[in-house]
């Protein structure tokens, strides 16, 4: 039996990327994203921890910022550790595989009327050989050919009629 882990997000970076690196060259970038829901009388913001891991993990340190309005594919993790104290501390995280920018690149410099504004570009894991970096994804299955119906020569001949 297949199963299915992923989580698709658009929302609004909460913080800088906090952007470490390890021992190979291997980075990691840990970002929040808030997502909002809008209900009639009120509204409700989720937080969510976002990790991207190497390519993804130097565009997020280049181009994302707090404010910063992104889509984010990825899948969900839960871990745990015990902290110095003692306690045994759990986290969810979103790990991307996938962030594409959604603003502009200087929202302030459109704002203020700069033509010279140009949306931003996205950016995901390169894996795939369009410009995305994305996991390729299953191909789609063929569709199946029609049915032949039999017919036959002459049609008072046929007697499995539904009437």
């Amino acid at each position: 039996m297949a199963s299915l882990n992923k989580v698709m997000l658009i929302g609004n970076v909460g913080r800088d990327p906090e952007v470490r690196d390890f021992e190979g060259g291997v980075r990691r970038a840990n970002f929040t994203l808030a997502t909002t829901e809008q209900f009639r009388d009120r509204e409700q913001t989720e937080w969510h921890n976002i990790v991207a891991w190497r390519q993804l993990a130097e565009l997020a340190d280049k181009y994302i910022r707090k404010g910063s309005q992104i889509y984010v594919e990825g899948r969900l993790t839960s871990r745990s550790w015990d902290g110095n104290d003692g306690v045994k501390h759990y986290t969810t995280e979103i790990v991307a595989n996938a962030i594409q920018l959604l603003g502009r690149r200087n929202d302030s410099a459109a704002a203020n009327g700069d033509p010279g504004a140009q949306p931003s570009p996205s950016y995901s894991r390169p894996a795939a050989p369009q410009q995305t970096y994305s996991r390729p994804a299953a191909p789609a299955p063929e569709p199946a050919a029609p049915a032949a119906t039999p017919m036959a020569a002459d049609p008072t001949e046929v007697d499995d009629l539904p009437f």
